[in-house]
């Protein structure tokens, strides 16, 4: 394998300015690596880093770098990669990078290869198939592992399952699970950036349609809002009775996915599960139905079942396939079904990435800094790394709080005083 394998080095300039734009709304990760470059708590670690490639992304290894870490970094989605932006890190910071938006299968699990051909001392996983790989084809690296993170809920769900099966090698931390990344991130990031993937490829007014979110968890009530916001009908389909209670009481439509599939001029999926959209429902499905995942595999829509009932398929507009079936109704998917903000935008505004990233330095610093005392299994992220992003994020929008009173506090840690 090359050092680096990236579609074209002479994208670098735009890049570089691209890079840079997100970096001035990225305030809490600039003040991070401000520290970390007098600090250089990272000094010679290596780290292997499975990411979209995004100018996000770009940030959070610059910061990184600061601190002192060695980085090589993968992309951890074929489609989501922006080639200039992995331009501008070899050339401009000298970073090895393997990645190419549009890539095969195959060349993706070369990169990923690549990365772990550095012998990576810490992990940065969004997905987990960095973790996965090492655990399945590459054991031999493990020995040098001391721990890892993973940014998003299927990679969680992941290393659980891992964990529980006694098969996780070294500890990881779910800075997915911290509540200055879901809360923010999963919500208002992928609300925002999923409406904007399907507005550009689709060029379609949301306003007065029916707009269906199959999951509501913060992912899916952040989508259903925004769509909410657009003017659309949105209609919420759950298996979970607590999320379909909560969605009913913040208005939406709840009813089963055949039902909304039936009416739906959209569905969304972000569930993090597999074929969510099935046979049953692509048989009853609206003419013209446009269909997106958010999801971070493009297992949610069963494409393959959506290949066997189609008789005609072609591409109207980028990031669009258009199936009809043999009864003429025409369904449209986007992005090849893999996560729409990313395939077809250019994901979560830099703004809230600025939380999510923080979370990843901080957590990838007291990685290191407990080195063989954590325990093997997924770790949440320590509540004074979520409070301290929280705290620099709220001096950074100019924005100040209360605090406790002496009294206050006595009365909150006492049982004695009553009505």
């Amino acid at each position: 394998m090359p050092a680096i394998d990236i579609k074209d080095i002479s994208l670098s300039k735009q890049g570089v300015k691209r890079i840079d734009w997100a970096w001035q709304e990225m305030p809490v990760l600039q003040q991070l690596a401000e520290r970390f470059s007098k600090q250089r708590p990272l000094n010679g670690v290596r780290i292997g880093a499975c990411l979209h490639v995004t100018t996000e992304t770009a940030n959070l290894v610059r910061t990184l770098t600061a601190g002192g870490a060695r980085v090589t970094l993968c992309a951890s989605n074929p489609l989501s990669t922006q080639d200039d932006v992995a331009a501008a890190l070899v050339q401009e910071h000298g970073i090895p990078v393997f990645a190419v938006r549009g890539e095969d299968d195959q060349r993706y699990y070369r990169h990923i290869n690549a990365v772990i051909d550095s012998s990576p001392q810490i992990t940065l996983d969004d997905g987990a198939d960095l973790v996965s790989e090492l655990h399945k084809n590459r054991r031999e690296v493990l020995a040098h592992l001391e721990g890892g993170t993973e940014e998003t809920t299927t990679g969680v769900i992941r290393l659980r399952a891992m964990a529980t099966e006694g098969a996780l090698e070294y500890p990881i931390i779910a800075v997915n699970d911290a509540m200055t990344k879901h809360l923010f991130d999963n919500r208002y990031g992928t609300g925002q950036s999923t409406l904007d993937g399907m507005i550009r490829a689709t060029n379609i007014l949301l306003a007065g349609k029916t707009f269906t979110v199959a999951g509501y968890g913060w992912c899916g009530k952040g989508i259903a809002h925004r769509a909410q916001g657009h003017g659309a009908k949105v209609i919420v389909t759950e298996v979970d009775p607590l999320r379909a209670l909560e969605a009913a009481m913040d208005g939406f439509r709840v009813m089963p996915l055949t039902e909304a599939a039936a009416c739906s001029d959209f569905i969304v999926t972000a569930t993090g599960d597999k074929h969510v959209i099935n046979k049953t429902h692509l048989e009853v499905m609206k003419d013209g139905c446009v269909l997106a995942n958010s999801g971070h595999f493009n297992v949610e829509i069963n494409i393959s079942t959506l290949e066997s009932m189609a008789v005609e398929k072609h591409h109207p507009r980028p990031n669009v396939e258009e199936y009809r079936l043999a009864d003429g109704r025409r369904i449209r998917l986007l992005a090849e079904g893999r996560l729409v903000n990313l395939a077809a935008a250019e994901g979560h505004p830099a703004t809230v990435m600025d939380m999510s990233f923080a979370n990843q330095a901080l957590s990838v610093t007291h990685l290191w800094a407990q080195r063989g005392k954590l325990d093997k299994r997924v770790h949440p992220v320590p509540q004074v790394i979520d409070s301290e992003v929280a705290q620099r994020k709220l001096a950074a929008m100019g924005i100040g709080i209360d605090t406790l009173t002496e009294e206050q506090t006595r009365y909150l840690a006492s049982w004695r005083e009553g009505t």
